[in-house]
């Protein structure tokens, strides 16, 4: 849509100024042979102002040449990547998209690494050096001002430093609070052109990015100050945020669903340690409903990118999360988001400032989110090790947790084994059982570790519940996962003499890799281990363990638990029984089977209060226990 009510400005401007207002092939004169065009970032490329510079090319083939084009991101055209033109222009992207990717690949453009917060700097010193400044604007106010609108990013750094500044001024460029006003003074020349702005739109959503959105949103808290990248993705994320309360917004890009986000309430900036009210960006891609929406709004801040990105301001955000996306993720937690092997696919771009910036914060996190698979199913995105040639966009301690269609894995303070497990937790089932052996091979898990592929060996998500115990604390109640090794060696060792003796009726003491596995690795069709957890900050805790396992006429099961020493009498063993109770009477068992020592009566009573029909024998001070469910849920 027009923003209307500064087309009279602009006349007067054109009065006054008559000189900015130059034919196009006499502003186009102004540049020269192996000049360095900086061109404005992603939706706010102006496209006219490219268009009408390649017409004049076409015509005067002889008078641009050895030019060298400079962009964050192209979104639209770039006609300048094209072979044809390849003796008058040569591209250099910092990052690349899908217009310029084969060019890049090719060998006919380039690509420079680099952060993103580091690029207005880079500039201001001439490292890159630029010459020339096509960008796009608004039109003029009353004061002589135009804003960069969508695009602020880079492009203010570009106009402060280029010799020749070209803008494409544009009615439907909304005007934007923060540092994207340019006086017309800072400005050669101006090419008035109407043209709905870029508009970006991410690919539909489906039952994998959903699910991912939903374990993101775990993630998230009320009160927390988040980044989103773009895609997909982060618009599954974001649609599951919609009930949170009190989000802050500091990030470089502003999309649809943070708009949406605003307008909901989700998000008032209430809580933020910085920039306490405004919502914080670069630049804005989205559709026109949130052009408008951003158009003059005092909420809305658009920053220079070497603000909104640097490290050390995003660290001073309390709560900062993070939440980016990648390409791949090896079993040790390194991550690229720039190349395929040797193939270049996108760049460095903000992440690693958000998400090194967030590392630092007080109390922040780091979320990368993908699809567990690529190529329709037929990659994993998961694998043992980055391809060589891929670039290290986030190292092994750059990342908290991973998260995808499968779950979430924290890595944070995790060894290389424990990283691999929890990885190979969430990796789509088909490609896990390579994944286990390949991380054999690799030495980075146990020689001889389980695992049991397949429907029977596949984590059942759909259990996960909570349950509040009769003391009023909260616990999880969830299967266990082939990951929790460490945290159920962490409950046995915990576990006092009296209470070991009592649950396993033996003097033994140790809890070795070859003993944990079997309460790790499940056959889930034939046994079902639950945890209880606690949750302390970023660790869990499992306080409590119970299963049962069938018996050998498939109708009944051998039930037993165990509850840390230190959480005994809050009725956590009674939340634990209760659930195993209800899974198995849903499997269609009749009842449960008991061995307990005569002088564990916290036990015995449990299993006497819990309604089953019961009957016990008892032979050399150990009950043999068998409980009848009774009809009814």
């Amino acid at each position: 849509m027009k923003f209307s009510g500064s087309e009279n400005h602009l006349e007067e401007w054109k009065k006054r100024c008559p000189e900015k207002f130059a034919p196009e092939e006499t502003i186009f004169k102004r540049i020269h042979r192996g000049n360095h065009i900086f061109i404005g970032t992603g939706c706010g490329e102006p496209q006219y102002l490219i268009q009408a510079l390649i017409s004049y090319v076409s015509s005067h083939p002889k008078v641009i040449f050895d030019a060298e084009v400079i962009h964050i991101w192209t979104l639209g055209v770039a006609p300048y990547a094209e072979k044809k033109f390849q003796d008058n222009f040569r591209h250099n992207s910092f990052f690349i998209g899908k217009n310029t990717r084969e060019s890049v690949n090719q060998g006919l453009a380039d690509y420079t690494p680099i952060f993103l917060s580091e690029l207005p700097d880079l500039f201001y010193r001439r490292i890159i050096p630029i010459d020339v400044a096509l960008i796009q604007t608004s039109l003029p106010d009353r004061h002589g001002y135009l804003s960069l609108g969508v695009s602020v990013d880079v492009v203010k750094a570009a106009t402060e430093v280029a010799p020749l500044v070209i803008a494409q001024v544009n009615s439907y460029m909304p005007r934007v609070h923060g540092d994207g006003f340019l006086p017309i003074s800072d400005v050669d020349f101006l090419l008035h052109h109407d043209e709905p702005i870029l508009e970006f739109h991410g690919e539909p959503d489906d039952e994998v990015v959903r699910k991912i959105g939903h374990y993101v949103s775990r993630l998230v808290q009320d009160g927390d100050t988040i980044q989103v990248g773009y895609g997909s993705i982060p618009n599954a994320i974001l649609a599951n945020l919609k009930e949170k309360k009190h989000l802050g917004i500091h990030t470089e890009l502003l999309s649809d669903g943070i708009a949406e986000l605003l307008q909901n309430g989700a998000v008032d900036n209430s809580k933020k340690t910085i920039n306490r009210g405004k919502t914080v960006t670069a630049f804005c891609m989205g559709n026109q409903e949130t052009y408008a929406y951003i158009h003059d709004n005092p909420a809305i801040e658009f920053r220079t990118i070497d603000y909104t990105n640097n490290p050390l301001i995003i660290a001073q955000h309390d709560n900062m999360v993070a939440i980016n996306s990648t390409l791949d993720v090896d079993l040790t937690g390194q991550a690229t988001a720039e190349s395929l092997g040797h193939v270049f696919y996108s760049g460095i771009g903000g992440q690693a400032d958000f998400m090194r910036g967030a590392m630092l914060a007080r109390n922040g996190k780091t979320i990368l989110a993908l699809p567990s698979t690529a190529e329709k199913g037929t990659l994993s995105r998961i694998v043992p090790y980055l391809k060589e040639g891929s670039g290290v966009t986030l190292n092994r301690g750059d990342v908290h947790y991973v998260v995808t269609e499968y779950g979430i894995a924290y890595l944070h303070g995790k060894n290389i084994r424990e990283r691999a497990m929890e990885l190979i937790a969430i990796a789509h089932p088909k490609f896990r059982p390579g994944l286990i052996e390949e991380a054999k091979r690799l030495h980075l898990i146990y020689s001889d570790q389980a695992f049991i592929p397949g429907e029977k060996g596949e984590y059942p998500e759909e259990l996960e519940t909570y349950r509040t115990t009769k003391t009023g604390q909260e616990i999880l109640l969830r299967p266990v996962k082939i990951s929790d090794e460490t945290l159920l060696k962490d409950l046995f060792y915990s576990l006092s003499d009296k209470s070991l003796e009592r649950r396993f009726l033996s003097m033994r003491k140790d809890m070795h890799h070859d003993r944990l596995q079997k309460y790790v690795v499940v056959d889930y069709s034939r046994e079902m281990f639950i945890v209880a957890l606690k949750k302390l900050e970023k660790k869990e805790e499992i306080v409590g363990l119970g299963q049962y396992i069938l018996e050998a006429d498939a109708q009944t099961a051998e039930a037993a638990f165990i509850t840390r020493d230190d959480c005994q009498g809050q009725g956590i063993g009674r939340e634990l029984l209760s659930y195993l109770t209800l899974l198995a009477k849903k499997k269609g068992l009749l009842g449960f089977t008991a061995t307990v020592l005569a002088e564990n009566r916290p036990m015995l009573h449990l299993f006497e209060t819990m309604g089953f029909d019961l009957t016990k024998h008892i032979e050399d001070g150990v009950y043999e226990l068998k409980m009848g469910f009774k009809p009814g849920p």
